[in-house]
């Protein structure tokens, strides 16, 4: 299994070696993963991963090749009882019954009786439309319905209706060798160049060498850097829940990116932007980068671009604390302003179509903190966006 897993890699395009393997078997057979298929997809990806855009294809192997095991992240700690979480038959209900099922009234009285439900709940209960459980209509729970409540205990998304998600979820990091659906992705991004020669002199000048020959009249090569896109980049790409359908689409941009773009910086976020930004993933709980040195690590003379559906709860944007899955101190507003203050160079990239902006709250509130300047993901809104950041 594990020569299948190696060759297995190697076909995927991750640039693994014999050593390497003959390292990791070193590693397993001084029993380092301890027998616990958790330990050993760590301990295989420190030993057989060099560079982080191979973390996808890792992954994809590795579940392919171990029965689909992936990683098992360990759980948030809450002060929840884990059986009363117990999934039980989904619920589904009708568009009628649904639509009589009315919203608390608020982010703050959402988070006030969840408090309460958790000093006051004993035991597990399922079904009803009160206790924390599952298949109900109760604001606090799995596997139901509500048109505003914390999600807890469920696996993904169904009605992508929480205003907040009490459980620990992974995301996945963007593949930048995708190929291209089309070319033209990468001609649009191209509007955005400025040539410059920097670096060491490897390329031959050809005029230069013709006149110095003639003035000399010996040969006398000259040697000049070669041209590099002197433009710098920092894009923000939004992933996870919703952004999930838009996966392919984002990683044909991610691939042309990386490919056009010499200075190009990227970090993650999920729905708005926050206090604290990341490069992996899978480590966005432990290895996070705050949004302030983002801002005053990268001058304002980088051109902005933030990728991401702009789809969620408009508490995620006006509240702190309104974040889906953590508690922020500062709304996404104040950090939205921050980044189109610090660029002026700032444009939003929406894989939305157009045309359906007008129906969701949170996207019309995102555009209007951005001075208008969210364009569809498309060619011609790649367009439109790099003539936006080339003015």
């Amino acid at each position: 299994m594990f020569v299948g897993f190696f060759h297995a890699l190697k076909r995927a395009g991750v640039p693994v070696t014999l050593r390497e393997y003959l390292s990791l078997m070193e590693a397993m057979d001084a029993d380092l993963a301890e027998r616990r298929i958790e330990s050993f997809y760590y301990l295989a990806r420190a030993v057989l991963v060099k560079d982080e855009r191979n973390l996808d294809k890792f992954d994809r192997v590795f579940a392919s090749v171990f029965n689909g095991l992936e990683t098992a992240g360990e759980a948030l700690e809450a002060a929840i009882p884990a059986e009363w979480l117990r999934k039980l038959a989904e619920k589904y209900l009708t568009e009628e019954e649904k639509a009589e099922i009315a919203a608390l009234g608020g982010f703050d009285k959402l988070m006030e009786m969840l408090k309460q439900r958790l000093a006051e709940q004993k035991e597990a209960h399922h079904g009803g439309n009160k206790w924390i459980g599952t298949g109900g209509t109760s604001p606090f729970g799995a596997y139901g319905y509500n048109p505003e409540g914390v999600r807890i205990g469920q696996e993904g998304n169904r009605n992508f209706r929480a205003v907040k998600v009490w459980d620990k979820r992974e995301f996945k990091d963007l593949d930048d060798t995708v190929e291209l659906g089309t070319r033209n992705i990468k001609v649009a991004l191209r509007r955005l160049r400025k040539f410059a020669r920097t670096g060491a002199p490897e390329e031959l000048d050809l005029d230069g060498t013709i006149k110095g020959t003639a003035h000399k009249g010996y040969l006398d090569i000259h040697m000049r850097p070669e041209r590099h896109n002197a433009v710098k980049v920092l894009a923000f790409f939004d992933v996870g829940g919703s952004m999930d359908w838009h996966i392919a689409q984002t990683e044909e941009l991610f691939s042309a990116a990386r490919l056009e773009f010499k200075h190009l910086e990227y970090f993650y976020f999920h729905n708005c932007l926050y206090e604290r930004v990341w490069k992996e993933n899978a480590r966005r709980w432990e290895q996070a980068t705050p949004t302030f040195d983002v801002l005053h690590t990268f001058p304002s003379d980088y051109k902005v671009i933030v990728v991401g559906d702009a789809a969620m709860s408009p508490y995620e944007i006006l509240l702190a604390g309104g974040s889906v899955e953590h508690m922020n101190e500062e709304p996404g507003q104040v950090w939205l302003e921050r980044l189109t203050r610090t660029y002026p160079a700032c444009v939003w990239l929406n894989p939305t179509p157009e045309d359906q902006w007008e129906y969701t709250q949170s996207i019309k509130m995102v555009r209007q903190l951005m001075g208008g300047r969210m364009y569809p993901l498309t060619l011609d809104g790649l367009d439109r966006a790099m003539r936006e950041l080339v003015r």
